[in-house]
């Protein structure tokens, strides 16, 4: 199994790069330097430019990787979604209670992020803070049509389809399976920026979580027994 982590490579829409960032240092170096500035300066002030001075290589060398930082953007939120996807995949692989499997589920969704070594070169905890501040500008754009045409957000669909087959299997009788799915998934984003930012409208906090507010929404929508 450490084998076939250490040589997992999270799989991202060829649209989105003109060269694969894992195919390469540099590239790696990219994604990796890139997110960290984002994190610092957030995506308005990003720019390639000093990306390249961050990294000590050429703006002309970043744009053989990528076309432009709206595209970038769009990549390492699929970075983020696939790996979301991969741990939803381990952590519920093998549950044979279905209550316990969705609950796992919204657990994988919904709780804070921490570093995951086995990539080396993504900061997650920088780029989970950038998908609640930052991934909204992924898709709120004149554009939106046609990105999801070409597929963009296929994998962030993908995980909102998995969450929704969980909820179908417990409670086959729900009509609104993908709308609590997207509803949990972009729900706990906001809850965390709220949690962060805004504290006055929402009640997580140190004490409440993000994942006890979404599994209790979950529990008493779908009216779940005891999945202890």
């Amino acid at each position: 199994m450490d084998k076939l982590f250490s040589s997992l490579k999270i799989s991202i829409n060829s649209d989105l790069y003109l060269k694969d960032p894992e195919s390469s240092e540099l590239g790696k170096k990219i994604v990796g330097n890139g997110i960290l500035l984002i994190h610092q300066i957030g995506f308005e002030k990003f720019t390639f430019k000093k990306l390249g001075a961050e990294i000590n290589s050429n703006e002309s060398s970043i744009y053989r990787y990528f076309e432009n930082k709206h595209k970038f953007l769009v990549y390492i939120t699929n970075w983020y979604w696939g790996w979301k996807e991969f741990q939803l995949t381990i952590s519920t692989h093998g549950m044979g209670n279905p209550t316990q499997k969705l609950i796992k589920g919204v657990e994988v969704m919904t709780h804070p992020v921490v570093q995951d070594f086995r990539f080396e070169h993504i900061n997650e905890v920088a780029l989970n803070n950038i998908i609640i501040n930052e991934s909204s500008k992924s898709y709120l754009t004149k554009e939106v049509d046609t990105d999801n045409k070409g597929g963009y957000f296929s994998v962030y669909k993908r995980v909102v389809g998995r969450i929704a087959e969980m909820v179908n299997t417990v409670a086959p009788e729900y009509k609104f399976s993908l709308s609590l799915s997207s509803m949990i998934i972009d729900g706990a984003l906001h809850q965390h920026f709220l949690r962060d930012h805004i504290t006055s409208i929402t009640d997580c906090d140190s004490k409440i979580t993000v994942t006890d507010y979404f599994i209790d929404l979950v529990e008493k929508t779908l009216k779940l027994e005891n999945h202890d």
